[in-house]
Parts: C-alpha cells; sequence; structure tokens
C-alpha cells in the first residue's frame, strides 16, 4: 500500500505512462500485484510497485506467476521511502537480482533517502570465485534499456523520454491538458479556415459582380455603337433619298433650290 498521496500518484502515473506507451506490444505493466516465482510456495511472493514484462500477452492480471508465463519482470520500479528503505535496498534488491530482473528502478518522491530521488541499477554477470553471480550495479546515465528511455526527476513523479525521438511520454494530466490546447488550436484554424472561405467567396461574387459590370457596359457599347450605325444609315438613305427626288425634279425643269 502506498505511504502518501505522493506515492500514490507516482505508481499510477509510472504505471498508466508505461501502459500507453507500450500498448500494441507483446508486454504488460502491473502496479501493486502478487509476483508468485516459486510454484507451490504461495508465501513465495512479492507485490512490486511498477513491474514491466515483455514477451507476455498485454492486459491486465489478478497476479503473475512466473512458470504459468514464462517471464519475468524485465524492469521494476519501487516508489521508496524512508520507511521502506532497508527492504528495498536489501532483500528486494537481492531477491530481484536472483530472479533475473533486468533493471531495478528506486524513486524516493519527497527524497527521504535518495537525494537526487531517482536511482538506477542494472543487473550485471560477474565470475567470483569460479562461480558465475549476478549483481546490480548503478545505472549512471539514466537509461532504462529494456524500455529504450531515458529516466529523469520531474518534481514529485519520473519523467520518461523516448529514445528513438526524445519525445516526453504524457502523464494523464498532461494528456488531458494537451488535448484541450490541440482542440482549442483546431477550433481557431477552423474558424481561420472558415473566415479564408467566407473572404475568398466574398472576393469571387465581387469579381463576378465586376465581370457582370463590365459585361453589361460593353453591350451597352456596341447596342449605342449599333444605335449610332443605324443612324448614320438613316441619314445616307435620307440624303440618297432627297438627291433622288431634286433630280426628278430637274428633269421637269423644277429647281428644287427655288422650292
Amino acid at each position: 500500500m502506498a505511504e502518501s498521496f505522493a506515492h500514490l500518484y507516482a505508481i499510477l502515473a509510472t504505471l498508466e505512462v508505461l501502459r500507453q506507451y507500450l500498448e500494441g506490444q507483446q508486454a504488460t505493466v502491473l502496479a501493486n500485484q502478487f509476483l508468485y516465482y516459486a510454484p507451490g510456495v504461495p508465501s513465495a511472493r512479492v507485490a512490486p510497485d511498477v513491474m514491466v514484462i515483455f514477451g507476455v500477452a498485454p492486459g491486465g492480471r489478478d497476479n503473475f506467476k512466473t512458470w504459468e508465463e514464462g517471464r519475468v519482470p524485465s524492469v521494476i520500479f519501487e516508489i521508496t521511502s524512508a520507511g521502506t528503505q532497508k527492504k528495498d535496498q536489501s532483500d528486494k534488491k537481492t531477491l530481484y537480482a536472483l530472479l533475473g530482473v533486468q533493471e531495478y528502478w528506486l524513486f524516493d518522491p519527497r527524497g527521504e533517502w535518495i537525494q537526487e530521488k531517482l536511482q538506477g541499477n542494472r543487473l550485471e554477470s560477474f565470475t567470483e570465485e569460479g562461480e558465475p553471480v549476478n549483481r546490480y550495479l548503478p545505472i549512471q546515465d539514466g537509461i532504462s534499456r529494456p524500455l529504450g528511455l531515458r529516466l529523469q526527476v520531474e518534481d514529485d513523479l519520473i519523467g520518461f523520454y523516448r529514445l528513438d525521438n526524445g519525445q516526453k511520454l504524457l502523464i494523464p494530466a498532461e494528456l488531458a491538458s494537451e488535448l484541450r490546447s490541440t482542440a482549442a488550436r483546431l477550433e481557431l484554424e477552423q474558424q481561420a479556415r472558415m473566415q479564408a472561405e467566407q473572404q475568398a467567396e466574398q472576393e469571387r461574387l465581387a469579381r463576378m459582380q465586376a465581370e457582370q459590370q463590365a459585361e453589361q457596359e460593353r453591350l451597352a457599347r456596341i447596342q449605342a455603337e449599333q444605335q449610332a450605325e443605324q443612324e448614320r444609315l438613316a441619314r445616307i438613305q435620307a440624303e440618297q433619298r432627297a438627291a433622288t427626288l431634286a433630280e426628278r425634279l430637274r428633269e421637269l425643269g423644277i429647281d428644287p433650290e427655288k422650292l
């Protein structure tokens, strides 16, 4: 059971961040659930705060039995405190090394006994007096090799960053904030697009009106030119009729100028 809200929040945040990160992979992330490691011995169990197991079906479990799943956790996190320091540093550390847990991370959200709050340990193999020995050595660079993540302290939580692109894995609160920001940005972009479309439509209608006005003016000019041409032809016809009439009068001996 978590000792405080800070410890509980660190457990839940770590669980959810890693669960989302490993979604779609053959892996599971469990928190505060019994890890049974010896068949037929119900007391041979431990409940890590958070454990990551690869090579198994994804999803939750009521407990995890190593002999049934055929796997042991690759990474274990203990959210530690002064009250659990001795057990976390000795009993659990020894047990996890014997089980073959590749990495063992201790996070002290209140800095009660780990000054830097986060302490990583990687299992290394040695030979001592001709016998193979597995022992945890400190992780100096904050890199979790099984997870492919870089870990760092961020206030009362562990910050997780992808090694391939440096992207931070967001905790639920950060995801919610990101979603709100994204929704607001998309809304602004949609409004901007609508305004641009409305402006473009207004400009299109204005161009159409200008083109219609220009066409009307062109047709008016054509009509005026046709009217002027008709009047010119009418004048020519009138002049021709007058000339014909004058010629007939002269043939009759009448001077049209004296009429």
